[in-house]
C-alpha cells in the first residue's frame, strides 16, 4: 500500500488550496478528485466570485482579513493577479432580517475602513442604482472580485509543482481509521495517509457516515445568470462595485470581469436537491425573479444573456465546519456552506496547518463540528436557525 503525510479528498477551491498548501510545507501529498479536474458540478467553477472583508461577523472579518494576505502571498507565488479591487456595496433594507449595526460593529472591532450610505448618496455616486427610500449601505473599498476557476487551476498547479501527487477520476469510497493513520480506499488502490482531509462539499457525509460522524447539510441547485447592459461602459469594474442585497431574499452581482456583461444571482434559492438528483436545468422562476429584481434595481442591466448553475451544500447554521472530527481526529473536515471561496487560501493554509502542525496561527473556535455562536448573532431569515438559513450577515457564495 502507498503511504503519504496527508491524503485529500476533493479538489475543488479548498481541497485545491488545501494540496498546495501542504504540499508547500514539505509534506508528501496525495490527493483526490471523483470527477475530472475543473468540472462543473461543485460550487468552484465559472469565472468570478466576490472577494470582501464586509460580514456581520467578526470572525468572518478577521479571516477574511487572513484572506487577503494569502490572496497576495499567493499571487507571488503563481506570478499571477487572481484578485480585482472594485469596491462594494451591501444593502440593508431597514424592514429586512439583517442589522446594518452589526456589519458597523464587526468591521469596526476588525479596522475594516467603510461609510454607511443612504440610498440618495448611493445614487449619487452610482446613478446605475435605484433604491427605495428605506435602503442603507455600507461601502467597502477594499471589495472586488477573484477569478474562480483560474484560481482554483493555479492552486492545483502549484500543489504539482511542489510534489503533491494529484489523482483525478478517482473516487474515494470509504475511509478506515486505524491506529498508524487512515486508509484511503479507492477502485485504483488504497493508500494510508497519517491525516486525511476531507473537501468533498456535498458529497462529505458518504465518507463520514460510515464513521458516525455525518453532518448535516442541505443541498440545492444554485443558478446564476449573466446579463447584457446596452452601456457597458456604465458597468465597467473600473466604475461600477460589487453588490450584496441583503433582505428574505438575498441577491448579489458583479461589474463586467472578463465579457461585456454583468453577473448576478439570488443565493440560497431553496431549489433543493442531492448531488445525485441535480438537472443542471436552470429554474424558469428562479430567473423570472431575478430579471424582475435587477429591472427595478439595476434597470440598466440588460437582457439575460445566460444562465448557468452550481451548487450549495449548507450545514445547519451556514457556518463554516473547518475541524478534526472528534471520534476521529486524524480526519480533518473543511465545508464552506456556499460562502468561502474569498476564503480559499486562508482555509486551506489553516487545513494544511491543522494537518501538520496539530494547530494553527488563525482563530477558528467558531468553525469546529459544534461551533461556538454567540448569542447577539441572528442565524437564518428573521433570526431562525435552520438549515436553510444564513447567518447574520454570512448569506452569498461569493
Amino acid at each position: 500500500m502507498e503511504t503519504f503525510d496527508v491524503a485529500v479528498v476533493g479538489l475543488g477551491a479548498l481541497g485545491s488550496a488545501a494540496a498546495y498548501h501542504l504540499a508547500r510545507k514539505g509534506v508528501s501529498v496525495v490527493a483526490f478528485e471523483q470527477y475530472e479536474l475543473g468540472h462543473v458540478r461543485g460550487a468552484s467553477h465559472d469565472t468570478s466570485r466576490i472577494i470582501r472583508t464586509s460580514y456581520g461577523v467578526t470572525d468572518y472579518v478577521r479571516l477574511a482579513q487572513s484572506a487577503y494576505r494569502d490572496w497576495a502571498e499567493f499571487e507571488e507565488v503563481a506570478g499571477e493577479r487572481f484578485t480585482t479591487i472594485t469596491g462594494g456595496l451591501v444593502f440593508f433594507p431597514d424592514d429586512g432580517p439583517y442589522e446594518i449595526d452589526s456589519f458597523v460593529t464587526s468591521l469596526t472591532e476588525a479596522g475594516v475602513p467603510f461609510e454607511q450610505l443612504t440610498n440618495v448618496e448611493v445614487h449619487d455616486r452610482w446613478p446605475q442604482f435605484t433604491l427605495p427610500a428605506d435602503v442603507r449601505a455600507i461601502w467597502t473599498p477594499d471589495s472586488g472580485i477573484v477569478h474562480a476557476s483560474r484560481s482554483v487551476s493555479a492552486f492545483q498547479m502549484q500543489a504539482r509543482a511542489h510534489g503533491a501527487v494529484l489523482r483525478d477520476r478517482t473516487p474515494v469510497e470509504s475511509l478506515v481509521p486505524r491506529p498508524d493513520g487512515v486508509v484511503v480506499t479507492t477502485a485504483s488502490g488504497d493508500v494510508l495517509a497519517r491525516k486525511v482531509v476531507v473537501a468533498a462539499d456535498a458529497w462529505t457525509n458518504r465518507l463520514l457516515e460510515p464513521l458516525g460522524a455525518a453532518i448535516p447539510l442541505v443541498t440545492m441547485q444554485e443558478q446564476v445568470t449573466y446579463f447584457k447592459p446596452s452601456d457597458v461602459d456604465a458597468f465597467d469594474r473600473e466604475v461600477f462595485p460589487v453588490w450584496i442585497w441583503e433582505d428574505e431574499q438575498c441577491f448579489y452581482g458583479f461589474p463586467t470581469f472578463g465579457e461585456p456583461t454583468v453577473k448576478a444571482a439570488r443565493d440560497m434559492s431553496e431549489n433543493l436537491m442531492t448531488p445525485d438528483e441535480r438537472t443542471f436545468v436552470p429554474s424558469d422562476l428562479l430567473l423570472a425573479e431575478l430579471t424582475g429584481f435587477m429591472g427595478a434595481t439595476i434597470p440598466g442591466s440588460g437582457d439575460v444573456l445566460r444562465t448557468v448553475t452550481c451548487q450549495y451544500a449548507l450545514t445547519p447554521d451556514r457556518r463554516f465546519i473547518i475541524s478534526p472530527l472528534e471520534q476521529h481526529p486524524d480526519v480533518i473536515v473543511a465545508l464552506g456552506a456556499g460562502h468561502a471561496f474569498k476564503f480559499t487560501p486562508a482555509i486551506g493554509r489553516v487545513l494544511a496547518e491543522l494537518a501538520v502542525d496539530g494547530e494553527t496561527t488563525d482563530d477558528i473556535s467558531a468553525f469546529g463540528i459544534a461551533p461556538r455562536i454567540p448569542a447577539s448573532v441572528g442565524i437564518g431569515p428573521a433570526g431562525t436557525n435552520a438549515a436553510s438559513g444564513s447567518a447574520a450577515g454570512l448569506p452569498v457564495v461569493n
